[in-house]
């Protein structure tokens, strides 16, 4: 009786063990559904909301996020997208009970093809409201804002490191509820790597991207 339980138990870990490995190779689905209007509250001015286009995420089918904009491609595994979601906007002095929504522009998002992760990226001083981003490879070039809102930086974020790539101080913000507002979105160059700001209040300053790509590492597959 005992000799007929062994070869059950080792067809039950084989079964396991294929299953387990199945699961581990499994290929995800990435894709995004189609671009919808919607409006964007730009400063709290309910009377002249921006129009914003906004699409969903989805991983197997699932959805994950919403984004706007093109995503940028950093590798043919993993590309960036930029977040947009929906802030509850209902004051608790609001006698109409029913969820009150906003929509609002958000960070960067880092897609895993394979693994069909999704993490969310800490740009230093990136202001979602105040600016963009523009991609070149694995770098993101932006002007990013001072917490206190008074100054703007030049700033260049590469992926996988902590620290920005260039931080230089570039002028004042400049007063008013407009969104990118404070600078133009930079524009790369290479051969070799340059950035070049035109901040709104100040003078163009172009930088040299000294660095080598980053080994961009994902986290092993579940």
């Amino acid at each position: 009786m005992r000799g007929s339980r062994i070869p059950l138990l080792a067809g039950i870990c084989v079964l396991m063990f294929a299953a387990g490995l199945a699961a581990a190779t499994k290929k995800h689905v990435i894709g995004f559904g189609k671009w919808t209007s919607v409006q964007w509250n730009v400063g709290g001015a309910e009377d002249q909301p921006l129009p914003l286009k906004v699409r969903a995420l989805y991983v197997d089918d699932r959805l994950r996020e919403f984004t706007l904009g093109e995503a940028h491609d950093v590798t043919d595994r993993i590309f960036v997208v930029r977040r947009a979601f929906r802030l509850n906007d209902q004051l608790p002095s609001d006698r109409d009970k029913r969820l009150r929504w906003r929509w609002e522009r958000g960070g960067w998002l880092l897609v895993d093809r394979a693994s069909g992760r999704v993490t969310s990226l800490n740009l230093p001083l990136f202001d979602a409201f105040h600016t963009s981003a523009a991609w070149f490879r694995d770098y993101a070039g932006y002007c990013g804002v001072s917490d206190d809102g008074a100054r703007v930086y030049a700033m260049v974020a590469q992926l996988g490191r902590k620290k920005p790539v260039i931080k230089q101080e570039i002028g004042p913000t400049i007063a008013g509820d407009l969104p990118d507002a404070q600078c133009e979105l930079p524009e790369w160059h290479r051969a070799p790597v340059r950035v070049t700001f035109r901040p709104r209040a100040g003078e163009s300053l172009t930088f040299t991207v000294r660095g080598h790509v980053a080994d961009l590492l994902s986290e092993p597959d579940e």
